[in-house]
């Protein structure tokens, strides 16, 4: 009996050493782990924009201008970055919905688009083009596309200008502008209104069937898209946008995608 009593007392004495370790463990690792978490920016675009947003179809990721841009600034910022995919016509309703926290997408910044969402400092200068088959000599500009067929990405400047132009019923409406710029080339349309360098850089991919014509209609800004009201991201993107052009990353992120220095 004397046995067993000493026995139990040496299991039990055991147990609470064990006891007693596992606690000190688990709370030596707990602050690491506090430490190395980031604050998380969801940023979305719509994917089919080359070459500022597009799928790589050898690796099925999302590359591009705005996909590394929003990248650098959340490194510079100590963000980490969850980039979705979704329909350009949508993006703005996601925010307001806070599905997202950003909208990276070649988005111009228009006074209706500041009265819904707040806008970051602008990051690239672009301009509408307009585009039509290698030869076609009829149309050479803006001022010949009254009456004419017109392909369009749906809630774009583009589809706005395109609206200014010619009748509604003369206008076929886009989920991308890689399908508006395919109906050019395969003849069923007479051209595209589309940003100038997504439709220089389609011409580049091989689709000599198509050609740019006349002058690249004003100077539009592009800007990171946030919720009304979220002031503190919108300083917090400045600032790594900031960082970013003086640190030189983002020349070399607009140099590999555009070759050139930055306008």
């Amino acid at each position: 009996m004397k046995k067993s009593i000493k026995f139990i007392g040496l299991l039990a004495l055991m147990l609470a050493l064990a006891v007693s370790a596992v606690g000190c463990g688990g709370s030596d690792k707990e602050p690491a782990k506090d430490a190395a978490a980031k604050p998380k920016l969801i940023a979305a675009a719509d994917a089919t924009f080359a070459p500022f947003e597009f799928t790589d179809t050898s690796t099925g990721k999302y590359i591009g201008f705005d996909v590394e841009l929003i990248q650098a600034i959340c490194d510079e910022i100590g963000y980490e970055m969850e980039f979705r995919s979704m329909g350009f016509d949508g993006l703005i309703a996601a925010l307001q919905a806070n599905q997202i926290d950003a909208v990276v997408s070649a988005m111009t910044i228009t006074e209706k688009r500041k009265a819904e969402v707040d806008f970051s400092d602008p990051y690239y200068k672009s301009g509408l083009i307009v585009a039509v088959q290698a030869k076609n000599n009829e149309i050479k500009g803006f001022d010949d596309l009254k009456g004419k067929k017109i392909a369009v990405q749906s809630g774009t400047t583009g589809a706005l200008q395109a609206e200014k132009i010619t009748d509604k019923n003369k206008i076929t409406y886009f989920t991308s502008s890689d399908q508006a710029l395919m109906e050019l080339k395969n003849g069923a349309v007479d051209a595209v209104v589309n940003d100038y360098p997504v439709s220089a850089y389609f011409i580049q991919q091989g689709n000599k069937e198509v050609k740019l014509v006349g002058e690249i209609l004003s100077a539009e800004e592009y800007g990171i898209a946030v919720p009304k009201g979220k002031t503190e991201t919108v300083e917090k993107l400045n600032a790594g946008l900031k960082a970013i052009k003086e640190n030189g990353k983002y020349a070399e992120i607009y140099k590999k995608w555009f070759g050139e220095e930055p306008k």
